[in-house]
């Protein structure tokens, strides 16, 4: 087949914008880890001597780093004074920890998938699966720190609100059930949010949950948060007021299994609070910036994850809705609906 030059010049060039942004990861973990992002933020125009001062670095290895920075438009550089500086848009990015916009922790995600890779291409070689304890421990703490400024940004904001009658039971006092929580981002988001709510925070992954009674005493709610290891069809069964499942059914070995748990576990008038990465139904409508994110995170992460799990149904970080109700309605439930969604997240309501 004859070569449309044309064609390849272009692919070409979007490789190569990939591989600038690749590169670049790296330089973001390690100006996230050294505190360098945080040392530029606010400080005004800096030469890489004064940055060097007061992050404790050498300057030549910053006047590099700087470079690249400026390169990918991450800070800014004035010509006129050979300074950098950081906007305020691009300190709510890289610098500031409690942002709804900080993305670090997604590049930390982009490591372990990196370091995940030896055992991923024997997965596929093999059709076993890669538990999400046995893949690179900054997988933990980039999940947490990826996932945090969404829960941040809208969960008591919107997303609890969106459900029938949830926020008044939470403000009188509830009895919550956070599964598959992680390190514990979402479940300490809404117990700050409603004091009078009991929260209980469940994961398979013992390291995960010592780190969540970390942050949750560092928060100060852990006089009503508990954490514990139980997977999602093991908790105990405490008649909650509200469960809920922050971007984790599809990583479930037997999501069916698991959304029956929920039925056994609930109040009779309860609500499953289900978030799901956002998906369309149809292949062909994901095939975009969000997709391309999900769809790689999936094949390194959640596929794998499901995979090394009972059953193995590997749904998969990009569902959608569709098999999503399939999931709920095999599993007994009778109501199911689209609270809400955000560009990254479908939002859904289910009632037994």
């Amino acid at each position: 087949m004859a070569v449309d030059e044309t064609r390849l010049n272009e692919l070409v060039q979007r490789v190569f914008g990939d591989m600038g942004a690749v590169f670049s990861a790296a330089l973001v973990v390690l100006g996230d880890h050294l505190g360098l992002y945080r040392a530029l933020a606010g400080a005004g125009p800096l030469t890489p001597e004064e940055l060097a001062q007061r992050a404790n670095c050498a300057e030549r290895y910053l006047r590099e780093w700087l470079s690249a920075q400026a390169a990918a438009g991450f800070v800014n550089f004035d010509s006129a004074t050979g300074r950098f500086s950081m906007s305020p848009e691009q300190a709510m990015v890289f610098a500031e920890e409690g942002s709804p916009a900080f993305m670090p922790g997604g590049f930390e995600i982009a490591t372990a998938m990196f370091r995940g890779e030896p055992k991923i291409a024997e997965a596929f070689r093999s059709g076993r699966g890669v538990g999400w304890h046995e893949q690179d421990a900054v997988l933990f703490r980039g999940t947490e720190r990826f996932f945090r400024p969404g829960y941040t940004a809208n969960l008591v904001s919107s997303w609890l609100p969106a459900l029938d009658g949830v926020v008044d039971k939470l403000k009188r006092g509830a009895k919550v059930a956070d599964v598959g929580c992680g390190h514990g981002a979402s479940t300490i988001v809404i117990a700050r949010a409603f004091p009078n709510s009991k929260f209980y925070g469940f994961d398979y992954h013992l390291p995960s949950i010592e780190r969540a009674r970390e942050l949750a005493r560092e928060a100060g709610v852990a006089d009503r948060v508990t954490f514990e290891k139980a997977s999602a069809k093991d908790y105990p069964k405490l008649g909650y007021d509200l469960i809920a499942f922050f971007d984790c059914l599809h990583d479930m070995g037997d999501p069916v299994g698991a959304a029956r748990y929920v039925r056994e576990a609930i109040a009779p008038d309860g609500t499953w609070l289900l978030v799901e990465p956002f998906a369309n139904d149809k292949f062909e409508q994901n095939l975009n910036p969000i997709g391309r994110i999900f769809y790689a995170a999936s094949t390194m992460l959640c596929v794998p994850g499901s995979l090394a799990q009972e059953v193995g149904l590997g749904l998969g970080a990009q569902a959608g809705e569709t098999r999503i109700r399939d999931v709920v309605t095999k599993a007994g439930f009778t109501r199911f609906r689209r609270a809400a969604e955000t560009p990254f997240n479908l939002i859904f309501e289910v009632r037994p």
